[in-house]
């Protein structure tokens, strides 16, 4: 049964392209890798919650939760996508989209492909930051009136694992094991053994923990409601005066931030007119500015206007970043930003 969806992340998107407009040209760089690695990780938690509802979101046995921040005591877990079971068996999901593929060391030191500079980079072990938010979880489940058997109180098995997507490879070691690694087209697959979509109990210690669908859902409806949506201050966390900064567009009008965002046309919801797809990034042909498909290779034309009879936008470009310009209305707002 899913309880909750990931939360909308359109602001914290709309936030960082406002920002971008009028960063100095220093911290640019630092910006549009910050909305990169956004947009990348909003992508692949989308593409697992995608399969897993699709699977488990009307089971009677098995309780979905996606984007669940919990903050107990000053500590802080940031859930990608919890499953809670009837036997209690809880699994603790965490996502990783990575663009090219990730290698893991014999010690267990994680690296990712860096397409750019054409080399393996270390990261933080997804593992290390599972169990810390398993740790908050814990605390979590109790303070909450877990269902009791002969007198004891039944206590939940924690489960840790890492989502890749299904498109990036993964170099594993022949002795450290990376067996919670998985693709996220198999996740369920790799996992039916255990939460069974049928409702299977398979193993003896999960029949002593088996509990009602009415605990099973108020168990996850109260871990719902410890829920605490994330704020964002990325003016502060870049070191920019938000209030004191202005940018001043080529053709020379100045423009406060807000005036661009009222002129902004919902920048992050462009698809291919082919697959749907959201995979996309902007190139320049014979008759301007179109969208290109990565996933199956369309194209889709771009069409701007700001709704003002004889006034024509344009596209500019700064790098990978795309503004949309009006000169007659004196607006200037990011349209687009392209993928690495």
């Amino acid at each position: 049964m899913l309880l909750k969806s990931a939360d909308d992340k359109s602001k914290q998107i709309q936030q960082l392209e406002d920002l971008l407009i009028v960063a100095p040209t220093a911290k640019k760089t630092l910006i549009e890798k910050e909305l990169r690695n956004v947009k990348a990780g909003i992508k692949g938690e989308q593409e697992a919650a995608y399969l897993i509802n699709f699977d488990l979101e009307k089971s009677q046995n098995t309780v979905v939760i996606h984007d669940l921040r919990l903050d107990i005591g000053g500590r802080v877990a940031q859930i990608d996508h919890l499953l809670i079971h009837r036997t209690l068996n809880i699994y603790v999901l965490e996502t990783k989209h990575l663009h090219a593929g990730l290698k893991i060391t014999e010690e267990g030191e994680f690296l990712s492909w860096n397409a750019f500079k054409k080399c393996f980079e270390g990261m933080s072990s997804p593992f290390a930051q599972n169990e810390r938010h398993i740790s908050v979880l814990k605390e979590a489940m109790s303070k909450i009136d877990m269902p009791s058997k002969m007198g004891l109180r039944l206590s939940p098995a924690f489960h840790s694992y890492v989502l890749i997507s299904p498109k990036s490879r993964i170099d594993r070691p022949k002795k450290f094991n990376t067996s919670r690694i998985i693709k996220v087209d198999m996740m369920v697959k790799t996992l039916d053994s255990f939460i069974g979509n049928g409702g299977f109990i398979d193993t003896f210690a999960g029949m002593a923990r088996f509990m009602s669908q009415e605990d099973l859902a108020m168990s996850g409806q109260t871990l719902v409601g410890m829920h605490r949506t994330a704020t964002f201050d990325y003016a502060a966390r870049f070191g920019i005066d938000v209030i004191a900064e202005r940018i001043t567009p080529a053709y020379g009008a100045a423009t406060s931030t807000s005036k661009l965002r009222e002129n902004s046309n919902n920048p992050h919801t462009h698809i291919c007119r082919q697959c749907r797809s959201t995979n996309l990034s902007i190139q320049y042909g014979k008759f301007g500015y179109y969208f290109k498909c990565s996933d199956c290779d369309a194209n889709t034309p771009i069409k701007i206007s700001c709704g003002k009879n004889g006034h024509k936008e344009r596209i500019k470009k700064d790098g990978i970043t795309f503004y949309r310009e009006c000169v007659d209305c004196g607006t200037n707002s990011v349209f687009f930003v392209n993928p690495l």
